[in-house]
C-alpha cells in the first residue's frame, strides 16, 4: 500500500486543530487507559490499521496488558473490563456506528450511570476525534511502521 499524500504537509493548520482537540481530550481527566481502549476499539470497527498499530503501542506503554488488548473486540464476553470501561466501549460502538445505531437510549443510560455530563461530552468528543483520525488515515492510506523480525540462524 502506498500513501496518497502527506496530509500534515498538505493542510498543517487543519491538522493542528485536530491535534489541539487531542491535547484537550488528554487533559479532561478521563483515564489514560480508557482513552486508549476507546481509540483502539473505534479503530478496530473502522478497520484503521495505522491507528490500531499506534494505539495498541501507546496502550502498552501506559501499562495495558496484552490480554486486554487482544480481547478488546470481544469485550462483552470477557470479565477483564470494568463497568465504566464497558459503558465507554458500548458508547464507542454506538457513536462510531451512528448511522446504524442512532445512539440508543439504553446505551446512553449505561454511559450516564458511569460518567458525569462533562465526562460524557468529553468521551463523545474522544470518540469523534478518533473517528476523524481513522477517516483521515484510511482515506489518505497512511501506512503504519513495519517491524522486520530478525531471522534466526
Amino acid at each position: 500500500m502506498k500513501p496518497r499524500m502527506n496530509y500534515y504537509q498538505a493542510a498543517p493548520d487543519t491538522i493542528k486543530a485536530l491535534l489541539a482537540l487531542e491535547e484537550q481530550i488528554q487533559s479532561t481527566g478521563l483515564e489514560k487507559s480508557l482513552i486508549e481502549l476507546v481509540k483502539i476499539r473505534a479503530s478496530q470497527i473502522n478497520g484503521c490499521a495505522f491507528c490500531i498499530n499506534m494505539h495498541t503501542e501507546d496502550a502498552r506503554k501506559r501499562g495495558e496488558t496484552e490480554q486486554r488488548i487482544y480481547l478488546l473486540n470481544a469485550w462483552r464476553e470477557s470479565p477483564l473490563y470494568s463497568d465504566r470501561e464497558r459503558a465507554a466501549l458500548a458508547w464507542t460502538e454506538a457513536v462510531t456506528l451512528i448511522a446504524e445505531t442512532h445512539a440508543p437510549d439504553e446505551t446512553y443510560e449505561q454511559v450516564r450511570a458511569q460518567f458525569s455530563e462533562e465526562e460524557t461530552v468529553n468521551l463523545t468528543m474522544l470518540i469523534g476525534a478518533i473517528n476523524a483520525w481513522n477517516r483521515i488515515a484510511i482515506a489518505f492510506r497512511a501506512v503504519h511502521p513495519v517491524k522486520v523480525k530478525a531471522s534466526v540462524a
